[in-house]
């Protein structure tokens, strides 16, 4: 949903006309969302189970 959400945007401020000040807000809305505090707790936990499988696959693999 993130990457689907991140590709929009960043189609619609290369595909846009609205120029350089809606480029503008559409960073300055960017850099909100990425620093509230609720988006940063679900990245990190996002980062942790990601890094959990990483390692669980490492782990399987050695056993093979």
């Amino acid at each position: 949903m993130i990457r689907f959400l991140a590709g929009a945007a960043t189609g619609y401020v290369l595909g846009s006309r609205a120029g350089r000040e809606r480029y503008e807000q559409i960073v300055r809305w960017s850099h909100r969302v990425a620093d509230n505090p609720a988006v940063q707790g679900v990245a990190g936990l996002v980062r942790a189970q990601v890094s959990r499988a990483v390692q669980q696959v490492f782990h399987t693999a050695d056993r093979i």
